[in-house]
């Protein structure tokens, strides 16, 4: 599917259950509450039908294998077991109550490494089209990590992808209902190259920074015996310079 395609509408498809009339993005039947979708795209990790062969997201063909016997892992939000997968290539977590997706730190740099490679391959532009506002979670809840039980840290992706994440920085990280497809997209839109200008462009800075309290301080060590009377002034430029060389080290 070329990468300047929309994703398909949405469909009105059936229950397999009860059959009643359900939409291809809902994921649970309104009438008998069966699970409707499951996380089954490679490409881009949306959820998909239940019965559909094909992504309606980004048209790629539907992989999803479910592993039997996997340790068992309680979802952060719902604290129901979550089921083991490997979609495409990658060993992630889904519960089946919210959606949400659990990705170990190997298999996130993986997705993350392979969407980057994808994108500098097709050529995509770095610029990143800005979606609107972001939605602010109302109620913050801290959610525990699936591994380690202890609270994870919320970040949000990147610092610039305005998706905000779950990360235990030695296990893994959290992803709510289409949070990963929201970061692939992120990514194929060059969203890392974005970020590496940001940081490049801060470092500078700073060294500027750096650079003219430095200056600054030369000049105040050589004017030091004709300003003896403004001894605040003088402080207030070197405490300055300080903390300049801490932030800079």
């Amino acid at each position: 599917m070329n990468p300047d395609d929309k994703p398909m509408p949405a469909q009105t498809l059936n229950c397999p259950m009860c059959g009643a009339p359900a939409s291809s993005e809902a994921a649970l039947c309104e009438h008998c509450g069966a699970r409707l979708a499951t996380v089954a795209c490679p490409s881009c990790f949306g959820l998909i039908f239940q019965g559909a062969k094909f992504c309606s997201h980004c048209g790629a063909k539907v992989d999803r294998t479910e592993v039997t016997g996997a340790t068992r892992q309680l979802c952060p939000r719902c604290q129901v077991a979550m089921e083991a997968v490997v979609i495409g290539k990658e060993d992630l977590r889904e519960c089946p109550k919210c959606e949400g997706i659990w990705a170990d730190a190997d298999s996130l740099h993986q997705i993350c490494a392979d969407r980057e490679e994808q994108a500098a391959v097709l050529g995509i532009p770095a610029l990143i089209q800005s979606s609107g506002t972001v939605e602010l979670e109302q109620n913050i809840r801290y959610v525990p990590c699936p591994v380690c039980k202890k609270f994870m840290n919320r970040v949000n992706f990147a610092h610039c992808s305005g998706v905000v994440v779950d990360v235990c920085n030695l296990h893994g990280t959290w992803f709510d209902k289409d949070e990963l497809r929201r970061i692939v997209e992120f990514i194929r839109a060059g969203g890392f190259e974005k970020q590496r200008t940001r940081e490049i462009e801060e470092l500078q800075e700073r060294k500027r920074q750096l650079q003219a309290a430095q200056t600054a301080g030369a000049w105040d060590a050589m004017d030091r015996p004709a300003r003896t009377n403004y001894g605040e002034w003088h402080v207030g430029i070197s405490a300055a310079a300080a903390v300049l060389r801490t932030l800079l080290r």
